[in-house]
Order: C-alpha cells, then structure tokens, then sequence
C-alpha cells in the first residue's frame, strides 16, 4: 500500500516521513541477458513467447534488486524489449500510419511484433527515426506525429506489469513518459512540414486521463509522468501549457496521485511553475558536476516556491543516476535537511533513471579494490539512496559507518598518483592558438588533395567498421582466456583486414577502410591504450535496442603512453593501392562515451585527450596515410540543454577538435563523422572544426540536414548518409539514388558529395552489408554519369 499520505501542512523533521526510492532501474539483467534474448528471437531461434517469458523473469529480477536494497515502491513500466519512448507511441495509439496493417491490439506476441517492426522497418516501410535521448548516449524512437493522428489508449502492456508487481507484494509507481515530453521530442509526420506536434496535447490529454483511471483499477497508488523537457528553455506558451495539461490530469475523479518528474539539469523558469501545479509529488534533479550548478540552482527554486510545495511529496535526487562515483554522503544530507521541512513527505531518489548506469559493480573482478571504492553502479545506488534515507530520517549518526567509508574512498582518491599527472597538465596549459588553426583554406586544401588522391565525382566510402562477425569475437575472447596468443590473433585480424579491403575493392568504393577487426568499441578500444582511463568487463549500458556498450572511466590525467592505431593503417595501406582511412575517435566523443570526471572541468579533460590523440594524428600522416577520420559523433549530444551555458561548451569542444587534427599538412585530409543528432543550431560549431570532409546520419530524417548545410553556407565536403544501417533493410538502388539527387537539389555542390552509409557497419552481417554496399556504388555511378555532362571529375 502507498505510504506517502500527504496532509500535513506544516511538518518538521520529527514528523515528515523520508522514504527511498529510484526513478528507473537498468532493463538488460546480468550478463546482458535481454540483448541476447532480442537477437535470439531476431535470428528466428526463438519465439515470440520465449522472449516475453524472459523479459517478465527480467522484470521480477529487476524489482527484487530494489526490494533487496530496501526500496518497498518499485517503478512500473520502464522496462522495455527495445525503447520506452517507442512503448508510450504505442501506449497512446500513435503508430505512423504508414504501419497501419500492424496490429496494436491483439497478443502480447503480435504487439512484441509491431514494437520491432517500427524499431527495425519492415520490407515496406523504413523505421522511425532514432536520435538522442536529451544529452544522453541512449536513443530513442522520434513518434511521427501529423494533423491527422487520432490518440486512443492501449495500455494492455503497463497494466499487466502493475499486476506482476503487486502479485509479488510490491507497491509499483507506473513510469510513462509525460504528455508534454511526448509531443515535445515528436516530429512532424510529412518531410518538410511545418507542423507542431504541440498543437495536439488538448486531444492528447483525455487518453492521460483515461489511462489514470485504468491504473487506478489497477491498484496504482501512485504514477510517475516524465517531464524532462522542462529543463529545457521553454516559452511562457509551453509553461501554459504544462499548468493547463496537469489542471486537467488532476481533476480526473479516481486516479493515482501524480508525480512529475523532471531531471538532466536544473528547471530554470519551470521551477515555480511546476511547484504549483496541483498534482501530489514532485520528483527533481539535484545532482552536482563540476562547472554546472544543478543543485544550487534547483535548491534555490524549490526553496522559493514555499507554500506551493507543503503537504506535497518531493522526490529529492541527490544520488547522481549518470555518474559512476559514490556520491558524497555529508553534502546530500545537509541538502535533505533543508528540503524536508518544505513538504509533507520526501524521499531521497536517483536524479534520474538508473538506466544510463552499468549494473552491478561487484560483477567487476579486475578493478583495483582501491580504485573500486571511488565507484558505485546502479545496483550500488540503490544502497545509497537507502543509506541517505536512513541518515536523513534519523541523523547522521544512523549512518556513521557509511559515511567513514565514503570519507575515506575520496581521500584515497584525492592523494592517488593515478588522478594527478603534472606533465599532463603543463602540456594543456602550453598549448597555443597556433597549435588549433589548421593551415592553408578549405579550397586551397582540398585541391592539393585531390591533386594526391585522385579520386572520381561522388566518391563512395564507407564510415569505418565492418562486421563483427562470431568469428571475430570468438578470437577476441579466446585471446581474453588465453586460449589464443596474441601472434595467432594478429594473424587471425590480419586476414579478415585483407578480406575487407578485397571486398571494398572488388565492389568499387574508392577510399577504403580496414573495417577495424582489432577493435571492441570505438572509444574502448582506445581507453584501454590511454593512461588516465579505465576499462570495466560488465559494465554495460544500453545504447539503443540490443545495442550495449561498455564506457569507459575516467579517473585521471589522460596521455598516449605509445601509438595506438599506426601499425594496423599503415599495414592496410601497403596491401592497396587505393586510399586507406586512418580511423580515430575524437576526444568530445572518448568523453561523452565514457564516464568522465566530478573533480575535473570536461574541458580540462578534453584538451588532453586531444594532445594524446593529436600525436597519433601525426604519426599517421608520418606513415603515409593520406586521408584521417576523427569521429565526433558525440558533439551534439553533449551539446548543454540550457542555451546560455552553449557557446563555451562549443568553444572548448571545436578547440579540442581543432587541437587533434590542425597539425596535419594541407593535403592530408582530414574527415570526421556525426551521426543521430539534430544537427541545424550547431552548424557554426561544425564549420569552426574546419574539418575536410564531414559524413552525416541522413537517411532516417530523409535528408533534412542538407538543407541545413546550405543555408550555412557549409564550405567542405559532406557526405550525408544514404543507408540507415540500424535497420536490417537493404536499400534499392532507386532509394539512393533519390537521396543523392536530393542532396544536389538541395544545393550540396557535386564537387563536395561524398557518398556513403549513416554510420559504421559493426552491427550489422554480411549479408546486409554487401548486396547495400553494392546499391550504394551502384547508385553513385548512375548519378555521376548524369552529371558528367556538367561537371568534370576532379574538379
């Protein structure tokens, strides 16, 4: 039963009831158990009825993890077979309707269906669009939404998972994602239109209310509505809005109570009007990084908000649910002391969902046990907010131990040599602005360029990776167990790098790539050659659908102890007579991917991640390689949520960039990539980076960042992709040849169109990779003989 009444007016400490709790909990169980039961049922090994059995043992296993911990109300609903904001399009009815003939009702099997058929297209029609989760690594599916979309309620789903929960005697608190944060991220359902999804919240809003009522007669006490969009800048119409949305959920006649959380930063000019509207809880983000005044900020506010806030139930996040270090016990429960004379209950809760978190360090075998003390992952965080719970209700000396331990973890960590190196710092603060400015212009550059490549109109390449095969990673893990040395593992890479330049060249792209074999993860692999980094071995995340990742941690000064990359490009150059790319993750993207530091400014960190990778740059170009791609796929995402804190988070990213790659000469070229991103209000960032050649995600938001290109005026080559290569589609030949008429229509420059996929080819097998691959040279050389007549090759 719900425990968190909310009647008394004016409670002190003595009185106000603190609970604990956590807005989101890791969905994929240990040892990845979800992933590897999606892509079973993928590949057709396993059916439908097998996966729901293994997500709903996931989901008690889940839920047992915060009851252990001490936790009595567990969060409902955010445990998903591929992507929560997917599951509420599906939850409102709101399926495009280019995927009529799918059923939303019908079995849980036939609704698993549809879930994987907009996640992944089917043979008819393309998925939805995928891009970042606020300023986050995860992706979520964008809801396609138009004048014509109707809204009905199919909460079949939710409602069994509420009865899962409350049949193993636990008090579940539905999580969905909140109707303004809906129509907010959704996009209009016609290419080029200029329609507002917004405009549809008062039709949306009855199927809120009729959903309230369902989990009310499902025993619901409370239900969680995500409102993250509200850190975000938003308009006094927005804010209308939200009073407007919430006034209305409020007077449903029998419902839960209603929580609406915000998290990812500080609420701003949202503040005083979420504390005023009249629903029972609020849940809000006060969280701490370096450089940024979350806590402050949001303290300052709710304090402010005074009567509004009485009798109401606050869900405090004090425990960072995106940072991998223990959070520091005594600040949090000096802040818990302040905020609970304000309400009538209040519980000490994650600032997010722990879904963005590893989830279990004790699974970590190889972690320094010195090193291992700094850290706390999901599972860990669950006793933290336990622990500051218990501190708050009954004072500090409730938790002394705890709070020694944690005492003694940051000392340990202040004073290791692994966290301060002098040299590294003496390096970053030499750098001059010479070392950022590339030389020469970016006509002058890419003449000298081509003079050395001579490459075709619309060259074609491919963005890096190649597939992973089982073979691949049967070697990799043989080499982990020592089954395998690492001569006959460099043998066994060597070839599969020859067979992956045999291939690029028999079906006729023009600068190739290795297809880095060698490699477990774009920012990984490069960790584990850096000093200042650490590599876990079950750390993993979800990035998107069955695609996990294991960040990296960075615990201290970051330098190159020795190249990284040279050998293998180097080698792969000799074996072709085409250009081969030297392949690099970019230090923006090696932070954003990795856990980064609370002691440090990530500018600071991103300046000598550059100098480490601006060495190997310059071995590269040493050893011969003419074309270098440093990826910063990353860029946007980590762009600030806040628009005043953007220009010096660009500034020092476009410096660490440019301090990467500005030392290379002008007929060396210089790529980079970006992918799954809205890329229009960083434009002037991407020009800045002054990179030769940039290739775009492009294929899923149907071209639309060309047109953003050409009204900035953007002066290098571009390659906006043509494949979506997150879905198991094999494009047609007609399909891209449409895309890159598109481009040129758009105003892309013929001379200036590269050609290739949206992003590296890691995930998907072979028999995808080459019947696309060849569409794509195929479709290249139908539109370069149409512009032969116009434009001469070379130019």
């Amino acid at each position: 039963m719900n425990t968190h009444e909310t009647t008394t007016p004016s409670p002190t400490r003595a009185t106000t009831p603190v609970g604990a709790t956590v807005l989101g909990y890791p969905r994929q169980g240990r040892g990845r158990r979800l992933k590897k039961a999606v892509e079973s049922h993928w590949k057709g090994r396993t059916g439908a009825d097998e996966l729901l059995a293994t997500g709903a043992d996931l989901r008690r296993e889940r839920w047992q993890d915060m009851a252990d911990a001490g936790l009595s109300e567990v969060p409902v609903g955010d445990f998903s077979y591929y992507d929560h904001v997917l599951d509420t399009t599906l939850l409102l009815g709101a399926a495009p309707a280019r995927f009529d003939e799918l059923p939303t009702g019908g079995s849980p099997a036939d609704r698993l269906a549809t879930v994987f058929a907009l996640a992944r297209g089917t043979t008819d029609q393309p998925p939805l669009e995928m891009t970042k989760w606020f300023d986050t690594n995860y992706h979520y599916l964008v809801p396609e939404i138009g004048p014509g979309t109707t809204f009905t309620l199919h909460a079949a789903d939710l409602l069994a998972q509420v009865a899962e929960a409350r049949a193993l005697g636990l008090d579940p608190r539905p999580v969905v994602v909140g109707p303004l944060t809906y129509l907010s991220l959704a996009k209009a359902d016609e290419p080029g239109s200029d329609f507002d999804p917004l405009t549809l919240l008062d039709a949306l809003v009855p199927v809120y209310a009729e959903l309230l009522g369902a989990l009310a007669a499902a025993g619901a006490t409370w239900v969680q509505l995500d409102e993250p969009v509200l850190v975000l800048d938003q308009p006094v119409e927005v804010l209308d809005a939200l009073t407007r949305t919430y006034t209305a959920l409020a007077a449903v006649p029998t419902r839960p109570r209603l929580l609406v959380a915000s998290y990812f930063g500080p609420l701003g000019e949202a503040a005083p009007v979420l504390a005023a509207l009249p629903v029972e809880g609020l849940a809000v983000d006060l969280s701490t990084a370096p450089g940024a005044d979350t806590r402050g900020a949001t303290l300052t506010a709710l304090h402010a908000a005074g009567p509004d806030l009485a009798g109401k139930r606050l869900l405090a996040g004090v425990v960072d649910g995106r940072s991998v270090w223990r959070t520091d016990l005594q600040p949090a429960l000096d802040v818990l002391a302040g905020l609970r004379p304000l309400v009538g209950s209040l519980d000490v809760a994650t600032s997010c969902s722990l879904l963005h978190l590893p989830l279990d360090l004790t699974t970590e075998t190889s972690i320094d046990p010195e090193v291992a003390s700094w850290l706390a992952f999901a599972r860990q965080k669950l006793d933290e907010v336990v622990v500051l719970a218990t501190g708050a209700e009954h004072g500090p000396e409730a938790v002394a131990g705890p709070l020694a331990e944690v005492a003694a973890a940051r000392a340990s960590r202040q004073a290791s040599p692994l966290v301060v190196r002098p040299a590294v710092r003496d390096r970053v603060t030499a750098v001059g602005g010479a070392d950022t400015r590339r030389a020469g212009t970016a006509e002058g550059r890419r003449r000298r360029q081509q003079e050395r490549l001579g490459l075709p109109l619309l060259p074609t390449t491919t963005i890096g990776s190649f597939p992973q095969t089982d073979e691949l990673r049967r070697a990799r893990a043989a080499l982990r167990r020592g089954e395998l040395d690492e001569t006959a593992y460099d043998t066994a890479m060597r070839a599969e790098v020859d067979r992956v330049l045999t291939l690029q060249t028999e079906l006729g792209l023009d600068v190739l790539v290795h297809g880095e074999p060698e490699r477990n993860d774009m920012v990984q692999y490069f960790a584990e050659q850096l000093d200042g980094f650490l590599t876990t071995e079950d750390g993993w995340v979800q990035s998107y659908g069955s695609r996990y990742v294991r960040p990296p941690i960075v615990v201290g000064d970051v330098e190159r102890p020795a190249p990284m990359t040279v050998g293998w490009s180097s080698w792969a150059q000799q074996r072709s007579e085409q250009p081969v790319k030297g392949m690099l993750t970019g230090p923006v993207t090696m932070l954003a991917w990795s856990f980064g530091r609370d002691d440090l400014p990530a500018a600071d960190t991103a300046a000598q991640v550059a100098l480490a990778l601006r060495e190997e740059v310059l071995d590269l170009e040493r050893a011969g390689i003419a074309v270098i791609q440093v990826d910063e796929p990353a860029l946007r995402e980590t762009l600030p949520l806040r628009r005043a804190e953007r220009p010096g988070y660009l500034a020092w990213a476009v410096r660490a960039f440019a301090l990467t790659t500005a030392g290379v000469g002008e007929d060396t070229q210089v790529h980079t990539h970006m992918c799954y991103a809205e890329f229009g209000e960083i434009l002037d960032a991407i020009i800045a980076m002054d990179a030769d050649v940039i290739s775009l995600e492009a294929a899923r938001s149907r071209m639309e960042v060309v047109d953003d290109l050409v009204r900035a005026d953007y002066p290098h080559g571009v390659g906006p992709g043509v494949w979506d290569i997150h879905s198991p589609r094999v494009p047609t030949v007609e399909e891209v040849v449409e895309s890159l008429e598109l481009a040129l229509r758009g105003g892309v420059p013929a001379e200036r169109l590269w050609v290739n996929p949206d992003c590296g080819l890691k995930t998907r097998g072979y028999a995808e990779v080459e019947p696309s691959l060849r569409v794509l040279v195929e479709a290249a050389g139908i539109v370069r003989r149409r512009l032969a007549t116009t434009v001469p090759a070379g130019v």
